[in-house]
């Protein structure tokens, strides 16, 4: 096995790693990238993977002069926050992958952040790989490794490569999914528990962006994967053996999107429900509180009436006068609380 020092390109510009794979097997790297390019076409499964991370339009002239990469898809892969697509260039293809990743939270609240997003850039030709990463996750380091102790994989080709990328993007989106979960399971039990005080609308309308954000992530991946199920327009850069690969990530991706479509309308629900809730508890503080203020205004009405002071008033100068009409006051008054008690105001 050839040494890390053999394993990795200079370390030049963005360049993160860059091999020559050969019936399966690495091969030291030796020459230039255009050197390599060349050795690998003599072999009809070799090719060249050069993976790089965040490259300027620098650091991405020389690669892209070497590998014959369409201006526009290099201009692509040199600013972010491109959609998830597949666009073909001559003999190649160019496929934007969003990548996903669940951020760790003790509780979801109003401004927590709940999904990470990034992308994976992929030239890929019949006998090269270029990948361009965006974002601080989503590393291809481990992928790389797992595929090298897979020759039976890489005999497959360039489009070996391409698959593990899209597998690997899959399957982060289900790890988040699981998580997300888990978050509106949280969410979920807070709106419906016994104790709403904390079912704030704040945290359900934060947890809602996140997951549109998910889902705008992982929807827009289904055009790229029918087209590479499709061997791409007939070109034959994926292998027939690789296309079976290719359809189980694609079921794997219908499953995610049916959960993040769930999740969204799940969501809508549960605020719909918790704003319901806070309409409901207004309406009945308000039943309270015009409840007491009817009860208070009986007494009220009579101290004002008998505050006037006019000189000529019924039962004025009566001794039982006082305790007659404390005696109404208090009658009226817990009459009216019953009323109320009896209808559920109180």
């Amino acid at each position: 096995m050839a040494s890390e020092v053999q394993r990795r390109a200079p370390a030049r510009g963005g360049v993160v790693d860059c091999g020559l794979y050969r019936d399966g097997k690495r091969e030291p790297l030796t020459g230039s990238y255009a050197d390599a390019l060349r050795s690998a076409s003599d072999d009809h499964d070799g090719f060249v993977w050069l993976g790089m991370f965040e490259p300027d339009e620098g650091e991405l002239a020389d690669v892209a002069e070497a590998f014959s990469l369409h201006p526009l898809a290099v201009e692509d892969a040199v600013h972010a926050h491109q959609r998830p697509k597949l666009e073909r260039y001559g003999d190649s293809i160019f496929v934007v992958f969003k990548t996903a990743r669940y951020i760790e939270h003790p509780t979801v609240t109003a401004t927590s952040d709940v999904v990470s997003t990034g992308e994976i850039m992929v030239f890929l030709g019949q006998h090269f790989v270029v990948t361009v990463r965006h974002g601080g996750h989503g590393a291809l380091d481990s992928l790389r490794a797992g595929l090298e102790s897979r020759s039976e994989l890489l005999r497959n080709g360039a489009s070996a490569v391409l698959y593990a990328i899209a597998d690997q993007v899959v399957d982060d989106y289900l790890a988040v999914a699981a998580n997300v979960q888990n978050d509106i399971d949280e969410v979920e039990s807070i709106v419906f528990g016994p104790d709403r005080r904390g079912a704030d609308s704040g945290r359900v309308y934060q947890l809602k962006r996140e997951v549109l954000e998910f889902k705008r992530a992982v929807q827009p991946m289904a055009g790229p994967l029918g087209r590479l199920v499709g061997d791409v327009d007939g070109m034959g850069l994926i292998r027939p053996e690789t296309q079976e690969y290719f359809r189980d990530v694609d079921d794997h991706l219908q499953r995610v999107t049916e959960q993040v479509a769930g999740f969204d309308e799940l969501l809508t629900s549960i605020l719909q429900a918790n704003l319901a809730q806070v309409t409901v508890a207004q309406n009945a503080d308000m039943r309270k509180i015009s409840s007491w203020v009817a009860i208070a205004a009986v007494p009220t009405a009579v101290a004002g009436i008998y505050g006037m002071n006019f000189q000529h008033m019924p039962e004025l100068h009566w001794v039982w006068t006082y305790p007659a009409v404390m005696a109404l006051i208090v009658v009226v008054c817990v009459t009216l609380y019953r009323g109320f008690k009896r209808n559920g105001w109180l």
